[in-house]
């Protein structure tokens, strides 16, 4: 089986938009239609022209797209119960949107027969050949046969189920997709119905589409390709209905690095992380941190007995190089750290980090700091500050003095615009600024004003820009005296990078974390150093 092809069917543009919380427009879909071309995937599902005007729009305006390994595909349904295939509107539209690909769903569930469709068993099967057959005939294009809840239904009545099957290639459907509508089921059940299908229809080429509503899509998916099936339903990221379709990006890592079938054209697997990491952005989520292979964590390590034997073999933790689907090793810090944990991390940058007695002293201020509410695992410039203190590369750039924040009574509201009004005051050597500027909410105007108060002296600090602010409450149970973590994030001179503060006050908790990006960012430029001041005692 070794090298054996494997059609990927994506379906993020279809099935995918009918998960909670996602809306693509029309320019995304079209956005994504590229990315997927690029990628390489062989089928995508546009949309279900005549169920919505975007979806109609889309077919008119991917033809204009030079595709050069795609192949879109409309999807609809069979016709009506109480039409002829030529009067129904919905075939109608699936013939006008000049897809590459056509396909329809069926039922093969006795239960749908009876109390979804209402007609008899014999007319759902007439519904099914008569549909392909038209489609094919106007279109010559192929016609691809969604067999939905067909799992259900070979349990429920396998003789009509396998009927419904075998109506559809007679009929001239060149895949048959056996779809696990609702999610649920086994993976040797899945594997029996393959079986029996395969046996009574021996020619057909098969499909697989299934939801993960029992948390086992991509088990049954691979279990239904070790079973002869040749096409692959999915969605990028596993976006869907309920618990979601299929993860294509786990599907093709599988099939590609574990069991030797090829998806894509050779070397795209690079390209699964940042495909994972642009769809997620699409949808305006960050995504799970723990996707396998693709997430930002799959290959995160934080224990230090873990640190210390990847840093020897990177086998003993990781089941495949990171490189291989584009994503990346990574060596958090916290309380569980040990010093391998430290040395991986920093020992490029600060050769001194092989001193036994400050990676010690390091991680107990760590795990002193986290104890009382501070977590380093994203604040790697807060991390930073405190490495260098410890190995003698901290110097004070600046001062905070103090800071105030006046919010405007309601009186005065009006003239306001709702902005808060912030003063900071800093001393730069021997020199002192005192500064004020208006924000959108404390934090922003604590923000400009410290800017002001900076910028003359530190004309870089123009670049330094605040992208994120995450607020987490730490022990909940003391209700309004509980204290808050405060987390931003900046971007500078093209690098991301948080820090964190931690306080009862979430103002205070702001100011520390604010005031520590400042610092961070100004230590950066080593030019600076030999100027500045020593750390005072």
């Amino acid at each position: 089986m070794a090298g054996k092809k494997i059609e990927i069917y994506d379906t993020t543009l279809r099935d995918g938009t009918q998960g909670e919380g996602v809306n693509l427009s029309l320019q995304d879909k079209l956005d994504i239609t590229r990315l997927l071309d690029d990628m390489g995937i062989d089928y995508l599902e546009g949309g279900w022209p005549g169920s919505n005007p975007k979806d109609i729009e889309y077919f008119t305006r991917v033809r204009d797209i030079e595709l050069t390994h795609l192949s879109v595909v409309a999807f609809g349904s069979t016709h009506r119960g109480d039409v002829s295939p030529a009067d129904d509107l919905f075939l109608q539209e699936l013939i006008a949107a000049k897809a590459d690909v056509i396909c329809i769903f069926g039922k093969t569930w006795d239960l749908h027969v009876e109390q979804a469709l209402r007609v008899s068993h014999d007319r759902n099967l007439e519904m099914i050949a008569g549909s392909i057959e038209y489609l094919s005939k106007q279109t010559g294009k192929p016609v691809f046969y969604d067999a939905e809840h067909f799992f259900d239904g070979f349990k429920s009545d396998p003789d009509y189920a396998l009927e419904s099957l075998s109506v559809a290639c007679q009929a001239g459907a060149e895949r048959v997709i056996l779809c696990d509508t609702n999610g649920g089921v086994m993976p040797h059940e899945l594997a029996d119905g393959i079986k029996q299908v395969r046996l009574a229809i021996p020619n057909v080429d098969l499909g697989i589409h299934v939801h993960n509503d029992g948390g086992l899509a991509v088990a049954n998916t691979l279990r239904a390709v070790e079973e002869g099936v040749i096409q692959v339903h999915g969605t990028v990221n596993g976006i869907g209905e309920r618990c979601g379709n299929v993860d294509l990006t786990s599907i093709i890592a599988n099939l590609e690095l574990k069991m030797g079938y090829r998806c894509l054209p050779q070397g795209q697997i690079r390209e699964l992380t940042n495909l994972s990491r642009k769809i997620w952005e699409f949808l305006g989520q960050e995504g799970p941190l723990g996707q396998p292979f693709v997430g930002r964590s799959a290959f995160a390590h934080k224990g230090g007995v873990h640190v210390s034997a990847v840093q020897r073999n990177t086998t003993t933790y990781e089941h495949i190089d990171p490189d291989t689907v584009g994503n990346s090793r990574k060596i958090l810090i916290s309380e569980l750290a040990g010093g391998s944990n430290l040395r991986a991390n920093l020992s490029n940058r600060y050769p001194e980090i092989e001193d036994a007695l400050a990676v010690r002293s390091i991680l107990t201020e760590v795990q002193e700091k986290e104890h009382v509410g501070y977590s380093f695992e994203n604040a790697d410039g807060s991390f930073d500050l405190v490495v260098r203190q410890h190995i003698g590369k901290y110097r004070k750039c600046f001062e905070p003095l103090y800071y105030r924040i006046y919010s405007p009574s309601n009186e005065d509201h009006a003239d306001s615009d709702g902005l808060i009004e912030a003063s900071v005051k800093v001393r730069v050597e021997e020199d002192v600024e005192l500064c004020a500027a208006e924000g959108n909410g404390p934090v922003d105007a604590l923000n400009r004003a410290l800017r002001k108060g900076l910028v003359g002296r530190f004309p870089v600090l123009v670049d330094l820009h605040l992208t994120d602010y995450n607020v987490k409450v730490i022990n909940s149970s003391e209700e309004t005296a509980a204290k808050v973590r405060v987390y931003l994030e900046h971007s500078f001179q093209g690098e991301s990078f948080g820090t964190v503060g931690v306080n009862v006050d979430i103002i205070k908790a702001s100011w520390t974390a604010l005031v520590e990006a400042y610092e961070y960012a100004l230590l950066q430029y080593e030019e600076f150093l030999a100027e500045l001041p020593p750390k005072s005692s």
